[in-house]
């Protein structure tokens, strides 16, 4: 009789890979406010060009309805995207990260994952914006030694933990050490 002979894709001794860690889920309170601002500043474009053509020219009741009306409709289609958009995002972003690196991944409707090994980090920066700040948000920005993706970027995590990403992620060498 044949004995089944299991294969595993890991060594059993290989350590477990590191629980994909959520963004901190003020981000979404973020996003809106940030989608808030963009959706004032639009519409209130859309609003005074609408107003303009209906003031200086002569058209019919009927077209400048329609141009009011379209800028209105423009303005809770941005609202509504706006203001659901960010969770969408947020339930599908996230980070790994171990000894080996950092993981992230995001996007909705284009998903991508990005693995920066700590061998390829070069250096690391934590910035914050005047909103982020607000929200005790940071952003960790990673530049690597490779053409395409020398730049990435993990926003919407807690300032304190973009710090201590930061710290994790710096190069451990003897030779850093006076």
């Amino acid at each position: 009789m044949l004995d089944a002979v299991v294969i595993s894709p890991t060594p059993a001794d290989a350590p477990a890979a590191a629980p994909w860690q959520p963004l901190d889920p003020r981000t979404i309170k973020l996003e809106r406010l940030e989608g808030t601002i963009f959706v004032s500043i639009v519409s209130a474009l859309l609003f005074l060009s609408a107003l303009a053509i209906v003031l200086t020219t002569t058209l019919s009741f009927w077209v400048d309805a329609g141009l009011v009306s379209v800028s209105l409709i423009a303005k809770l289609v941005l609202g509504w995207h706006f203001y659901r958009w960010p969770r969408l995002a947020y339930a599908r972003a996230g980070y790994r990260l171990d000894d080996d690196g950092i993981e992230i991944r995001r996007g909705v409707i284009w998903r991508s994952i990005i693995d920066v090994p700590r061998s390829r980090v070069q250096h690391t920066d934590v910035s914050q914006g005047p909103l982020e700040r607000r929200f005790g948000l940071g952003t960790v920005i990673i530049y690597t030694a490779g053409s395409e993706h020398a730049r990435v970027q993990l926003s919407g995590i807690a300032h304190e933990a973009a710090i201590a990403i930061r710290d994790q992620l710096l190069p451990h060498r003897r030779a850093d050490v006076v």
